[in-house]
């Protein structure tokens, strides 16, 4: 199924990580009253009427200035608009039309896909008849909402998540598994997938960078058959300045939020750097199956220790999710190269593990009788039921009679006590807790 990308686009200091925030539930983005504070660009998820979706803050777009921040930020405000399916212009109504929206109008008219004028800090009634000037922007329909309170927001919404492509599964013609190979730039993702297919099918330099586009590949050999995607190397967004790069940034996301399972190749060299784990996070938040690929390990001086000790270091970082695999390989000697294959279709079907209510309740009700959720302000919390849903990842319900009394350890507990009795090794899960 395919993803959908929203962009927030507007002039500086309309709002637009404001109301960035309130999409994704979260204060990710700065927000201040002082205009170009958002340089990077913030990418997020959000959810609504059911529908999940990428959202992308971007930066105030600027014109007529030698400012070389905000020369960048007009060069990625239009590759957001290029990338994205979906774009929310942000005005604000307090200035009315100035000469930067109608520079952004201008662009908008030209581009074939959804745009949503949402006309911001519109929080009582003067201000609804001051909106109606923006009709001159010629984009349509207006949506009046307040960001900083999310009056009107839910509107908006609405109209987003109809505009998304609803036939996108029927799309498909088979089900067939995506892997895809991440990690950061010259860790040599490009020379894993020529040495995985056998052929010199990616350009390979020194250079970081090389790889611009999340390139696919159909691998069918050795009785597997699934889609292999080559993704650009991703920076943290404070290196990211060329307009290239951004761009490649934005499909390496779709690419990940598009696969089934993700091979995170990391350096043995290096080890497991911040960026590794940010990228680690990244698919965990998009709830993908991982495997990580330690790769260059023939570049390392090894005794019997070797292995055990760099897992654990790799764990540590990534804790508390660490029942991930983790395979050694070089792509120069071809080491362990088709047993990243094997790993990679375990985790598939892992992730579309179906456990019967009965085998459920027979394993984690004597788990929970043993260690009881604790008490809170003297009341005693019950888990009776277990169960779980029909989802496309895996979510099991547990029915108590008071939910909102358990807290992250011990869910942390009924986490574990799963990994334990079953096999969802690389496979990230959702606990919830309902009414009984």
């Amino acid at each position: 199924m395919r993803s959908n990308i929203v962009a927030i686009v507007g002039r500086p200091n309309v709002g637009k990580s404001t109301l960035f925030n309130r999409m994704i539930e979260s204060r990710s983005a700065i927000v201040d009253d002082i205009s170009g504070v958002t340089r990077d660009r913030n990418y997020g998820k959000a959810e609504w009427n059911g529908f999940e979706f990428s959202v992308i803050d971007t930066g105030g777009y600027v014109i007529s200035t030698s400012d070389v921040f905000e020369e960048e930020i007009r060069k990625q405000v239009h590759l957001a608009i290029d990338e994205a399916d979906i774009i929310l212009f942000v005005v604000d109504v307090e200035l009315g039309i100035t000469d930067l929206d109608d520079a952004v109008a201008g662009l908008l008219r030209k581009v074939q896909k959804p745009v949503f004028l949402a006309v911001n800090k519109v929080d009582n009634n003067q201000r609804i008849n001051d909106s109606y000037v923006f009709y001159n922007l010629g984009l349509g329909e207006l949506y009046c909402i307040s960001s900083i309170n999310g009056s009107g927001t839910g509107d908006l919404l609405d109209a987003v998540a109809k505009a998304f492509p609803h036939d996108a599964v029927a799309v498909e013609e088979e089900e067939i598994p995506h892997f895809s190979i991440i990690g950061r730039p010259n860790v040599g993702k490009s020379s894993m997938i020529n040495a995985m297919v056998g052929e010199e099918r990616h350009i390979v330099t020194d250079v970081a960078g090389t790889t611009r586009d999340a390139i696919q590949t159909r691998f069918n050999k050795f009785g597997y058959d699934f889609i292999l995607t080559d993704t650009a190397g991703l920076r943290k967004k404070g290196k990211v300045h060329e307009d290239l790069e951004f761009y490649s940034v934005m499909r390496s996301i779709r690419t990940i939020e598009t696969s089934d399972v993700c091979l995170l190749l990391i350096d043995a060299t290096r080890g497991m750097e911040a960026q590794d784990v940010n990228i680690f996070n990244l698919v965990l938040k998009n709830k993908k199956g991982i495997v990580i690929l330690v790769n260059k390990w023939d570049l390392i001086e090894k005794d019997q220790h070797s292995t055990k000790k760099f897992t654990e270091q790799v764990k540590e970082k990534i804790a508390p999710f660490t029942d991930v695999p983790i395979i050694f390989t070089s792509v120069i000697t071809k080491q362990r190269v088709l047993k990243a294959f094997e790993v990679a279709m375990k985790v598939y079907e892992n992730r579309k593990n179906k456990i019967k209510t009965s085998e459920l309740n027979e394993r984690l009700l004597e788990a929970i009788e043993m260690y009881s959720p604790p008490s809170v302000k003297g009341k005693v919390v019950k888990i009776k039921y277990v169960t779980q849903l029909p989802s496309a990842t895996p979510v099991f319900a547990f029915y108590c009679n008071l939910p909102q009394y358990i807290k992250d350890p011990y869910r942390r507990y009924l986490e574990n006590k799963i990994r334990e009795f079953f096999d969802f090794e690389g496979v990230p899960f959702t606990i919830v807790f309902r009414q009984k």
